[in-house]
């Protein structure tokens, strides 16, 4: 029985011999296949990014795009960066128009530029439809719409500061009260500001920047009198400035701060309800010039009609 159950049991074994190599080898071919094919479909995907960002670098718009931004670091590099009291004045304006980019005053400069020869080019091509060709006046209005491109940014500039800093004189009263019930309910200076930067951000969001940039240069190590000066030359306001002076007048004597704030807000608040009732108070002298020009004529015409028609109709 041995030898029989041996010969039956020989090629069984070797069978599953057989099938397991053939298993094995099918496996590793399969896996060498995918593994191929997973590294073909990334070679492919690569070479496709390399060619869409080769025709990316052959548009028009991506020249443009780069050229551009060469002008832009080439002046920044060479005018924005220089520390004369021009470019300095330029800088205070910008940031105070809310513009804190570095780049600031290489854009305003080359806005200026751009606008006044765009202008001027645009006069060049509009005005002989309207028959200035060959005249004087040509020449005069096209140096004219040069000069608007010219000061165009400036204008923009200004009625942007001009913005600002209304928002910011809106807004000063409200954050010197909030600094007042921050500072009696027991909160340090920085985190005043901090909390109170969090309550204005919907209202102002103008002046939420200022006291959050505030905020970072006293993390960054500056002492509080340093960022709070540097905070009234962003905002440009006279009562930020006061302000600073009293925080460091009041950490010089000793005195108490929410004593200090708390008179300050009180003064705040009395100049904003002073500004109101200035302009409720000139607000007639305004309407007075409208009312003369389209009003008074009206009322003159509308009560003299009835006797100018019964002079010419001789129907007294």
């Amino acid at each position: 029985m041995g030898p029989i159950s041996t010969t039956f049991g020989t090629p069984a074994v070797m069978s599953v011999l057989i099938f397991l190599a053939a298993g094995t080898f099918a496996f590793a071919l399969m896996v060498g296949v995918r593994a191929r094919e997973a590294v073909r479909r990334r070679a492919a995907r690569i070479s496709f990014g390399d060619d869409a960002a080769a025709g990316g670098r052959r548009t028009l718009r991506y020249s443009g795009v780069r050229a551009a931004q060469r002008l832009l670091e080439y002046t920044t590099k060479h005018y924005a960066s220089v520390d004369t009291k021009d470019m300095k004045v330029l800088r205070e304006r910008l940031m105070r128009a809310g513009i804190y980019d570095p780049r600031g005053p290489a854009v305003f400069f080359l806005s200026r530029v751009g606008l006044a020869l765009g202008a001027g080019a645009a006069a060049f091509v509009i005005l002989p439809s309207f028959g200035f060709e060959g005249k004087t006046s040509f020449w005069v209005l096209m140096l004219a719409a040069g000069l608007l491109g010219y000061l165009a940014p400036s204008i923009i500039v200004d009625r942007m500061i001009a913005k600002k800093r209304f928002e910011h004189q809106m807004g000063f009263p409200d954050f010197m009260d909030l600094l007042v019930v921050c500072a009696d309910a027991g909160l340090s200076m920085e985190a005043s500001l901090d909390r109170v930067a969090r309550e204005l951000s919907d209202s102002y969001p103008s002046l939420t920047a200022n006291i959050h940039m505030t905020n970072l240069e006293i993390r960054a190590g500056r002492t509080m009198t340093e960022s709070l000066e540097h905070f009234g030359d962003r905002v440009g306001l006279e009562e930020a400035r006061s302000f600073a002076t009293l925080i460091q007048q009041s950490e010089e004597l000793g005195s108490s701060i929410g004593d200090a704030l708390r008179v300050y807000s009180d003064d705040m608040r009395h100049k904003r309800l002073s500004r109101a009732e200035e302009k409720a108070y000139s607000l007639p002298a305004k309407l007075a010039v409208p009312m003369m020009v389209c009003i008074f004529p009206t009322l003159f015409v509308v009560i003299l009609l009835p006797v100018i028609v019964r002079v010419v109709t001789h129907n007294w």
